[in-house]
């Protein structure tokens, strides 16, 4: 009997002091994985933004470069996701840390959703490892290229016009959107068969940036330089629309006046679809009087422009999860080097950042909310309020509806032994561009971080409009909502 019991215990010993090598090896090969995963995005990084710096008009090399930053991308939100899963496990294990006791915290959330979290969490290390070996595979290879890369890139031109790629000024310039835009910029300077005129539908969910997308192409100097007229039309559609108030319902952006070429190119952007009786009217007097090479790029919410194309119409999608993680750090952190973000903070942003929904807007006033505050705790109320506004707003598919009341409640902190907060009910909202004609902007209204954070010298009476986002890019639109205080009694989940 003694012999089983001494038996029993040394293969008990045995297997906890195998499990435990193991353990260790694995840790240090995680370790040693996310070193080179490190090393590695530090040098793809580098050629990324040289090739976003310079004017790369090669179609392969333009594909190549989109390749790298896409998968350098997807290996820093790995990495990213590794340093937190790392600092929420030793949060769990310690259970003193303020976050750990947080309901937000997902390791304790996925504590609660099994009782054998040990071999889940195995399970789930593992995958993670299979998929970090296999990004470094990737990244092996694409640095083994970058020598030819890099001496192409040499005898590009810079782009001195505006600091792409640079994380410093990542507020003040497009992001995500090189392979589309160089698709457009190739459609436009590209000559239709048999003088047709050229047709370039974009397409897109509201506030995806499609304004700021076609500002981009248009401000291009290879278009600006092939085209002498440049005309911009927005309206909500195209109904009793003639050549004559068409032309003049339109702004000129661009012109050059001695000019031996007279191609232009118009702009269309609608909110809703296109009357087809109204667009073959137009088209068919553009055909009469526009010269050869002239060219029109639609923009629509609907799908249904795509059928007046002469090219494959784009489809401007929102970020993956990895670019949208990507867009946020930087401008809640202002770096992309995990080594410069707090374990803590990074973790509690990520969760963020899912909540958003890929919105730019969101991401602006979060981040400035974010960065005027740099504490856990407040970062933690932050995240609480915003998954609280997305339940509340969303619909069962996970869309914000459009046209609809939305509610959004004040993130301050009440006195204590008091449950009022504020609440206030958006009624809608609309894109205001830059003032023109002598028109002063209005300074007054409250900005949409003042309205979340609370920070008013008094609370607003009946329905005032509020600021949300003043865009630092063209075409420096700002995004206004019409608000009203609702009377509320907070109820604490």
């Amino acid at each position: 009997m003694e012999t089983l019991i001494s038996a029993f215990l040394a293969d008990i010993v045995g297997r906890a002091i195998s499990g435990l090598v193991q353990k260790c090896q694995e840790q240090r090969s995680g370790e040693d994985d996310l070193q080179r995963l490190h090393q590695l995005l530090l040098r793809i990084s580098a050629v990324v933004e040289e090739a976003e710096g310079r004017c790369v008009s090669n179609r392969g090399m333009i594909r190549q470069v989109s390749m790298m930053r896409e998968q350098m991308i997807r290996g820093y939100y790995l990495l990213d996701s590794s340093k937190c899963t790392e600092k929420k496990n030793y949060d769990d294990e310690v259970s003193r840390s303020s976050f750990a006791q947080s309901e937000f915290n997902p390791a304790k959330r996925f504590r609660r959703l099994s009782s054998n979290t040990y071999i889940e969490s195995m399970v789930i290390g593992r995958d993670n490892s299979k998929e970090l070996k296999r990004v470094i595979l990737v990244l092996k290879n694409m640095v083994a290229d970058m020598k030819e890369i890099a001496i192409f890139l040499m005898s590009c031109p810079r782009m001195y016009r505006q600091p792409y790629g640079s994380y410093l000024f990542v507020d003040k310039c497009m992001f995500g959107r090189q392979i589309e835009r160089e698709q457009a910029i190739s459609f436009l300077l590209q000559a239709e068969p048999n003088g047709n005129l050229g047709v370039l539908p974009i397409t897109g969910p509201g506030l995806i940036g499609k304004s700021t997308f076609v500002e981009h192409v248009c401000d291009d100097e290879r278009v600006r330089n092939y085209f002498s007229l440049i005309l911009f039309y927005r309206k909500k559609d195209l109904k009793d629309e003639s050549a004559t108030t068409f032309i003049d319902n339109c702004v000129i952006k661009h012109q050059i006046i001695a000019s031996d070429e007279e191609r232009s190119l118009d702009v269309i952007e609608l909110l809703g679809d296109v009357d087809e009786g109204a667009w073959n009217r137009l088209v068919h007097t553009f055909k009469r009087f526009k010269t050869h090479g002239s060219k029109i790029i639609i923009t629509s919410r609907s799908e249904k422009v795509v059928r007046f194309r002469t090219m494959e119409a784009i489809k401007l999608n929102y970020l993956s999860k990895e670019a949208y993680w990507y867009f946020f750090k930087m401008l809640v952190f202002g770096s992309t080097d995990p080594e410069d973000h707090p374990p803590k903070l990074t973790s509690i942003a990520m969760e963020l950042a899912l909540e958003m929904r890929g919105s730019f807007i969101f991401a602006h006033v979060a981040a400035a909310l974010l960065r005027a505050n740099p504490s856990a705790r407040f970062w933690c109320r932050v995240l609480r309020h915003a998954r609280e506004h997305m339940r509340k707003n969303t619909l069962p598919f996970g869309e914000c509806p459009d046209n609809k009341s939305r509610y959004v409640c004040c993130i301050a902190e009440t006195r204590p032994g008091t449950e009022d907060s504020k609440l206030f009910r958006i009624h809608h909202s609309y894109q205001k561009g830059p003032a023109a004609n002598g028109e002063v902007p209005r300074m007054d209204l409250l900005s949409g971080m003042d309205l979340v954070s609370g920070t008013w010298s008094a609370v607003p009476q009946g329905k005032f409009e509020v600021l949300c986002w003043r865009s630092l890019i063209p075409p420096y639109l700002s995004y206004v909502c019409a608000c009203e205080f609702v009377e509320h009694k907070n109820t604490r989940a």
